[in-house]
């Protein structure tokens, strides 16, 4: 496989995972998504280590760690903040 293309599906699997971690959160503010929330941490774990995978056979063990979990890290801060910029304010709460 072409180096930036495994690179690319391995940033795409961490996104991906992130994404399926918070679907399966309490905290989730998305009502779409909390259909999901059953599977949710399966699938993000196991995308999360197939992303690790992917990157440390790509990088290298230290680079390829620090990648996966700056950008899974990364996702996971930023997906509450989309939540919560996006979702309608419910039960009387500000914005």
């Amino acid at each position: 496989m072409n180096p930036l293309a495994a690179t690319i599906t391995a940033i795409a699997m961490s996104l991906v995972s992130a994404a399926s971690l918070y679907a399966a959160s309490p905290h989730c503010r998305w009502p779409s998504w909390r259909r999901h929330a059953a599977r949710g941490k399966l699938v993000g774990g196991l995308l999360a280590v197939a992303s690790l995978w992917v990157f440390i056979a790509q990088l290298g063990v230290g680079a390829g760690l620090c990648a996966m979990l700056g950008t899974w890290m990364l996702a996971l801060m930023a997906l509450p903040y989309l939540a919560w910029r996006t979702a309608p304010a419910g039960n009387g709460e500000a914005r």
